[in-house]
């Protein structure tokens, strides 16, 4: 993990033009910008190019600095964090591993009952069977908080001499790819850190999954 006053250095070199083009400064000049001492701002200087964050060129009384394209993608990864906390209040994104599951997803996408409604609310009719993601333990309160929310209600039903009870479903997107699926949760289901994912498609195939592959998991929350 990249050091916190690393990246709030880096953060200061985009600031300053280093993010497109090259630019010109001195130890000193950078010590002010970033309040410390020469020594410490050199010392950054030369850790952040040893990361391979940053080019450096050395010139007679100042140095010629850029980001690398490894720096960039750290900085677009902190700003795409930080909108999340700050934007994305429509939707909750988890992430997690494909795991295999124990074959309850037919449970949903094999009764008529279920079905109808998929197709009525959702607009597809399922693949039998869902996609297991097991997500990370840091991400358990996102999901306690995802099932105080509304969602799409599939409503229970009777059925074999057998009650059904009733599912809230969220449209969700897999590595925000523009592909129809939906999160299932059961409304009376036990706890667990596993997040079952119905679809028109055979996800595994569809995406090319196997067992213990990351996936990154966006779901619509209103």
């Amino acid at each position: 993990m990249m050091e916190t006053y690393l990246l709030k250095a880096l953060k200061e070199l985009a600031l300053l033009g280093a993010l497109d083009n090259w630019i010109e400064i001195s130890s000193n000049e950078f010590a002010e910008r970033i309040k410390s001492s020469q020594q410490t701002a050199s010392r950054y200087l030369i850790q952040l190019g040893r990361n391979g964050l940053i080019e450096r060129r050395m010139g007679l009384k100042k140095q010629m600095i850029k980001i690398t394209s490894e720096g960039k993608e750290l900085l677009q990864k902190e700003y795409d964090q930080y909108k999340e906390i700050f934007e994305m209040k429509d939707r909750l994104i988890f992430r997690g591993i494909v795991v295999s599951g124990m074959g309850e997803g037919k449970y949903y996408t094999s009764k008529e009952g279920y079905i109808r409604q998929f197709e009525e609310k959702l607009g597809f009719k399922p693949y039998p069977g869902t996609l297991n993601v097991k997500i990370d333990e840091i991400e358990i309160n996102k999901l306690r908080q995802l099932k105080n929310y509304k969602g799409l209600t599939l409503n229970g039903f009777t059925a074999e001499n057998r009650t059904f009870g009733s599912v809230k479903c969220f449209p969700a997107r897999i590595n925000n790819k523009k592909i129809k699926c939906a999160v299932v949760l059961p409304e009376r289901g036990h706890y667990s850190n596993i997040i079952e994912i119905v679809s028109p498609h055979y996800l595994r195939e569809k995406f090319k999954l196997r067992d213990g592959d990351k996936i990154d998991l966006t779901i619509e929350i209103r």
